[in-house]
C-alpha cells in the first residue's frame, strides 16, 4: 500500500471517528452552545487590550485627556470582571458538559460490555478493559471540553488579530502572517510521531492496569507461596514498557513543542526587525509601532493554543478510538426468529455437536447425547477433554461449530439468550461473590425476592444457621469475592443463590472438587436436595459423587467415549474403570 492511500485511509478512519465523537454532543447541545457563547466573547473582549493601548498612546496621553484615559480603564476592568465570569463559566460548565459526555460513553461501554459474549472476556484482561474506561475516556472529556472551546477563541482571535495588525499597518502585518506556514508544515510533521507515541502510551497503561489487576486480586497466593519478589519482577516489566513509551512519548512531545516555540519565538525577532526598519523609515508611527508589539501577542497566542490543541486531540481522539474498539465489538444478539422459552420442562440434546475455541483445534467433536427431564447427568473424564464446555453450550455461552443443540425439542438459536439463561442454574467450582451482604448475594439468584424467600433458600443450602451466628446476620459483608468465608460457606451461599432461582436445569460444574471431605458431604446434602425434581448436569471430580447418576458419560478428546450407568461402565473394564480403581486405591480402598 502507498504513503497516500495509509494517509488517505488514516483521514478517512479519523473522519469516522471524529462523526461519532459529535454524536456525544447532541445531548447537550444547549450547553454546548452557551460554552461556545462565552468562548466567542472572552475571543472579543481579547482584542479590546491592543485597540485601547494604541488609542491611549496615539491620541488620549500625546492630547493629555486624563479623564478619557480614567473612562477608557474602567471600561477594560468591567470587561474583565465580565471576561473572568465568562472564564468560570467556561471552566465549571465547559468541564461538565465533558464530564456528561464521558459518563454517557462510560455508561454505555459498560452497557455494552454486558453484551458481550463469553469469547471477548477470553482473550481480554479486565485490567485493560477497566483502563479503556477510567483513563481513556477521560482524555476524551478533556477533548468535548477544551476542543470546540480552544478552536472558537484561538481561530476568532487569529482572525481580530489580522483584521486589527492591518488597521495598524498592512505590509507589516502580512510579513508576521508569512511566517504562520513554516510553522503548519513544523506541527504536521511532527504530530504523527506524536499520536502513535501517545497510543503505545495507552497500551502500556492498560499493561500495568491488568498486571495490578492480576496481582492484586492474587495477593493471598503470592503471600502463601511468599513470591513477592516474582510479582514485583512482572510489574517492573510492564513498569518499564510504560517508561519506554512514555520516554518515546515525551520525545516527540519536546519536539513538537521545542520546533513550534522556535517558529513563535521567529515572529517576534521579526516584528522587532521589520517595524523598526519601518519605523526608522517613518513608514508606522512610535504609537502605532508600540501598539503592533503588543498586539502581535494576541495573534501568537491563540495560534501557540492551537498547535498545542493538537497534542490534546491525538490524546482525545486516541482514547476514543480505543472506546470506539469496545463498542464496535459484535455483541450477543439473539436470532431474528427467537422466541421466549417460557418455562422449560428440562430435556436437553446434543446432536452431532462440534466445537472450537480456534478454529484449527476442535474441543469437542460429534458429541451426542440426551438427559431427559428430571433426570441426573454426569461427565467425568481427564481435564481439558471438554466437559466444561458442554456445560457452557447448554445456556448459549458459546456457539456450537456445528450440529444442534435441542431443550425440550426446541432448537437453542430459536430461543432467546435471556429466556434460555433464566431456565439454567449453574453451580460451579470457583464462586463468585460480590463484596456485599450475605442477603445481596442470594438475593442475586432473584431480584426481586422477598426476605422470606431469601432466608427459605437459605435454609435449603443449609447457610441459614451460620449467617445468623453473625453479629449483622443477613446484613454482613462478605469482602471482595467473599474472602471473609469459607469455601464450604461460599459454595452453600451459591448454592442457596440457585434455589431462589429456582431452575429446571441444573448444571453442577465441579461444584465440590475444591472442598475437603467433611465439607463436601454437608455440601453434597445440600446439592441433592437442590438436584431434587430438576434436570441435572454434573461434572465430577470425585467419582464417589456421582455413583447414583441415572446415565454417566466418559468424556476425553472432545468426544463421549463411554455412557451409561456407574454398574454398565465398570463391567466394561474401559476408561471409567480405570478412573474408579484409581481413585479406589488413593483412598484406601474406600469409596
Amino acid at each position: 500500500m502507498s504513503e497516500n492511500e495509509n494517509v488517505k485511509r488514516s483521514r478517512q478512519k479519523t473522519a469516522g471517528l471524529l462523526k461519532r465523537f459529535v454524536a456525544y454532543y447532541r445531548p447537550y447541545r444547549k450547553l454546548f452552545c452557551m460554552d461556545m457563547g462565552a468562548a466567542l466573547l472572552v475571543a472579543v473582549i481579547g482584542v479590546v487590550y491592543p485597540i485601547i493601548t494604541r488609542t491611549m498612546l496615539n491620541t488620549l496621553i500625546p492630547e493629555r485627556q486624563y479623564t478619557m484615559i480614567l473612562v477608557y480603564g474602567l471600561v477594560l476592568l468591567a470587561l474583565y470582571f465580565v471576561k473572568m465570569c465568562l472564564n468560570y463559566f467556561i471552566q465549571y460548565e465547559g468541564h461538565m458538559m465533558g464530564t456528561y459526555m464521558q459518563a454517557r460513553m462510560r455508561s454505555d461501554m459498560f452497557a455494552h460490555l454486558e453484551t458481550l459474549p463469553y469469547s471477548f472476556y477470553d482473550t481480554h484482561e479486565t485490567g485493560k478493559i477497566m483502563t479503556r474506561m477510567t483513563n481513556d475516556l477521560f482524555e476524551v472529556s478533556e477533548l468535548a471540553h477544551h476542543g470546540p472551546e480552544n478552536i472558537i477563541i484561538s481561530v476568532l482571535s487569529v482572525v481580530f488579530a489580522f483584521v486589527y495588525l492591518s488597521t495598524i499597518n498592512v505590509p507589516l502585518t502580512l510579513i508576521v502572517f508569512a511566517c504562520v506556514p513554516f510553522l503548519l508544515i513544523i506541527s504536521l510533521k511532527l504530530r504523527r510521531k506524536m499520536r502513535k507515541a501517545f497510543r503505545d502510551t495507552r497500551s502500556a497503561v492498560a499493561e500495568i492496569n491488568a498486571s495490578m489487576e492480576s496481582s492484586i486480586s492474587g495477593i493471598r497466593v503470592t503471600k502463601a507461596f511468599t513470591n513477592a519478589e516474582k510479582e514485583k519482577e512482572k510489574f517492573e516489566i510492564g513498569n518499564g514498557m510504560f517508561q519506554k513509551a512514555r520516554r518515546a512519548a515525551y520525545s516527540a512531545m519536546g519536539r513538537f513543542h521545542s520546533g513550534n516555540t522556535f517558529v513563535t519565538d521567529i515572529f517576534n525577532v521579526v516584528v522587532l526587525i521589520a517595524g523598526g526598519i519601518f519605523l526608522y523609515n517613518g513608514q508606522i508611527r512610535y504609537g502605532d509601532y508600540s501598539a503592533f508589539i503588543v498586539s502581535v501577542n494576541m495573534f501568537i497566542n491563540p495560534v501557540m493554543t492551537l498547535i498545542n490543541f493538537m497534542e490534546q486531540f491525538e490524546n482525545g481522539i486516541t482514547g476514543f478510538e480505543r472506546f470506539c474498539e469496545i463498542m464496535d465489538e459484535k455483541p450477543e444478539t439473539d436470532s431474528p426468529d427467537a422466541v421466549d422459552a417460557g418455562q422449560l420442562e428440562g430435556r436437553i440434546e446434543f446432536r452431532n455437536v462440534s466445537y472450537a475455541y480456534d478454529e484449527d483445534k476442535n474441543v469437542l467433536r460429534h458429541v451426542n447425547l440426551t438427559i431427559e427431564q428430571g433426570k441426573t447427568f454426569a461427565l467425568v473424564g481427564p481435564s481439558g477433554g471438554g466437559k466444561t464446555t458442554i456445560c457452557h453450550l447448554i445456556p448459549h455461552f458459546y456457539d456450537v461449530l456445528s450440529g444442534e443443540i435441542l431443550l425440550d425439542g426446541k432448537e437453542i438459536h430459536t430461543l432467546t439468550l435471556e429466556s434460555v439463561r433464566r431456565n439454567i442454574g449453574i453451580v460451579q467450582q470457583d464462586i463468585y461473590l460480590f463484596n456485599d451482604t450475605m442477603k445481596e448475594n442470594i438475593r442475586y439468584g432473584k431480584l426481586d425476592a422477598t426476605d422470606e424467600e431469601i432466608i427459605g433458600a437459605a435454609k435449603r443450602a443449609n447457610i441459614h444457621d451460620y449467617i445468623m451466628s453473625l453479629p449483622e446476620g443477613y446484613e454482613t459483608k462478605i469482602g471482595e469475592r467473599g474472602v471473609r468465608l469459607s469455601g464450604g460457606q461460599k459454595q452453600r451461599l451459591s448454592i442457596a443463590r440457585v434455589f431462589l432461582k429456582n431452575p429446571p436445569i441444573l448444571i453442577l460444574d465441579e461444584a465440590t472438587s475444591a472442598l475437603d471431605n467433611t465439607t463436601e458431604i454437608l455440601i453434597q446434602q445440600a446439592l441433592d436436595e437442590l438436584c431434587r425434581g430438576r434436570t441435572t448436569l454434573v461434572v465430577a471430580h470425585r467419582l464417589s459423587t456421582i455413583k447414583n447418576a441415572d446415565e454417566i458419560a466418559v468424556v476425553s478428546d472432545g468426544r463421549i467415549v463411554e455412557q451409561g450407568t456407574h454398574d454398565e461402565l465398570m463391567k466394561l473394564h474401559g476408561q471409567y474403570y480405570e478412573l474408579y480403581q484409581l481413585q479406589f486405591r488413593a483412598n484406601g480402598g474406600m469409596m
